[in-house]
């Protein structure tokens, strides 16, 4: 069989929803190798829980024809196209079983695993209860949340490693970045042995075109170490890779790939997808300057978010409407002043915000009461973020913020100087200097400027592909902060003059 290069993905939105559904998303030929060729010393039989359509067996047939493989999988269809396909051969046994649900009843010496990339939100509350259950038995306790299919997957296939068994794991970075990581590279440090991790340059990504940053985890089932090698692969279709995962990790010279050595304690907590730092330890973070709120939520943009020309034709006055932002794209550069905003209303982008708090219903207008009974009619007051507002066209509120984060999209994360007096939805964070003076303000926008500071989002956002990154707000406040700047330009904490709420 002809093997290939990279996933070819749908350009179709529908079928490319389909494929997030399931979260298949292959693994090439040139990592599953690698992945292999570390798991299969000392095994004589390879265990996948997420088959799919055997690249791991594919890779295994080239690298240790003589082993045999066991592999599961949810997807009855994709085995059997696999089968037809002529994949699998006679040392391959194959099941088709809910890996976490009902995991085989044995250990495995050796596993391999690109798991499902299902991202918590695209799983029911159902699923999410059964997978507690899991982290429970496991861990001892509940990981957030927020944790997707895949997590859940290594959870499952750690429990199941033979004492000195190895496994290797090819997963997104928000495995090390989300809001769950802490707890749960706490348990697999103290229970495993975290033995090697392997990143990737963007260029020279496992899965082009895929919106996350692919990490590779090498783990023994024993006793943990303090030491960690960690390796950053440089280019695509790497031989190196395939070496340095084969030769046990062992060595520093191979082609395209940078490798360190470093202590298990700051690979955890600088962040085991980051790279290393030596001075993690840091006197300031943003915290100690501002705080940090999310953009506003809707919870239903076309209803509440405006046009100019909207606005105007359904005739909601101007008291009822607030200068508003939703998109990064539309806050280009450094600064978004009102000129910005006239740009945008002149392109027909929403810029207006419906906000009828404050005001009594027989005191607002006709036309912004139909308006309303009109947003009833079409099922807005049921969706679920907006049935717990009473009532339920009332809307969030947000001071004014000094400075916007636009924390996420195929743009640099940057900070922003919000000389439009907008307030943001949420595809920004709302950041509020501790002080309302004017010099503390402009020290404050010197230090977001520097480029000590933009590089630092890396410490505390969690990375997608293409270089993107995602921040959220308690994890912008630990944003380190250079100390020497802070302290040349004389910028000192302070305690909190903004406030982040107002009454209304």
């Amino acid at each position: 069989m002809k093997s290939v290069t990279h996933q070819k993905l749908p350009t179709q939105r529908n079928e490319r929803e389909k494929l997030r559904d399931k979260g298949q998303f292959w693994t090439p030929a040139w990592v599953a190798e690698a992945m292999v060729a570390y798991v299969a010393q000392g095994a004589d039989l390879i265990f996948d829980p997420g088959v799919g359509k055997g690249a791991f067996y594919t890779a295994l047939k080239n690298v240790a024809p003589k082993n045999n493989f066991f592999g599961t999988d949810i997807d009855s269809e994709v085995i059997a196209e696999a089968r037809q396909e002529g994949i699998f051969g006679e040392n391959a046994e194959l099941e088709v079983r809910d890996f976490i649900l009902n995991p085989p009843k044995r250990h495995f010496k050796a596993i391999v695993a690109n798991p499902p990339y299902i991202r918590h939100h695209r799983l029911s509350q159902e699923q999410k209860n059964q997978f507690r259950k899991v982290s429970l038995i496991n861990l001892g306790y509940t990981i957030d949340g927020r944790a997707g299919l895949h997590i859940y997957f290594l959870i499952q296939a750690l429990s199941l490693l033979d004492t000195g068994g190895r496994l290797a794991f090819i997963m997104p970075a928000d495995t090390c970045e989300g809001v769950f990581s802490k707890k749960l590279w706490n348990w697999i440090s103290k229970k495993f042995c975290i033995d090697g991790v392997v990143t990737f340059e963007h260029k020279a990504t496992p899965f082009p075109g895929v919106d996350t940053n692919a990490i590779i985890f090498l783990i023994k089932n024993e006793r943990p170490k303090g030491k960690v090698k960690w390796a950053k692969c440089l280019s695509p279709q790497n031989k190196g890779l395939f070496e340095f995962l084969k030769n046990d990790l062992v060595g520093k010279n191979y082609d395209d790939i940078s490798i360190y050595e470093r202590d298990l304690s700051e690979a955890v907590s600088t962040g085991l997808s980051r790279m290393p730092r030596a001075d993690h330890d840091f006197e300031y973070t943003l915290a100690d300057f501002a705080r940090v709120m999310r953009g506003i939520a809707t919870g239903a943009n076309e209803f509440f978010f405006l046009t100019r020309e909207k606005a105007k034709e359904i005739g909601i006055p101007d008291e009822f409407l607030l200068p508003a932002v939703g998109r990064t794209r539309d806050a280009e550069g450094v600064r978004l002043t009102k000129e910005a905003l006239v740009k945008l209303e002149a392109q027909g982008r929403p810029t207006l915000l419906f906000f009828p708090n404050g005001s009594r219903w027989e005191d607002m207008p006709e036309s912004v009461k139909n308006y309303i009974h009109e947003g009833e009619k079409l099922g807005f007051s049921k969706r679920a973020l907006i049935s717990t507002r009473q009532p339920w066209y009332k809307m969030e509120v947000r001071e004014v913020p000094v400075f916007l984060f636009a924390y996420l999209g195929r743009r640099n994360a940057r900070f922003i100087k919000n000389e439009a007096g907008i307030v943001p939805l949420t595809g920004f964070l709302c950041i509020y200097p501790r002080s309302d003076d004017g010099e503390y303000i402009k020290k404050l926008w010197a230090v977001l400027q520097h480029p000590d500071t933009i590089s630092n989002l890396q410490l505390v956002g969690k990375s997608y592909g293409s270089g993107a990154i995602k921040v959220e707000p308690r994890s912008l406040e630990r944003l380190p902060i250079n100390g020497e700047m802070a302290h040349s330009l004389g910028l000192r904490p302070r305690r909190s003059a903004h406030p982040l709420f107002i009454s209304v």
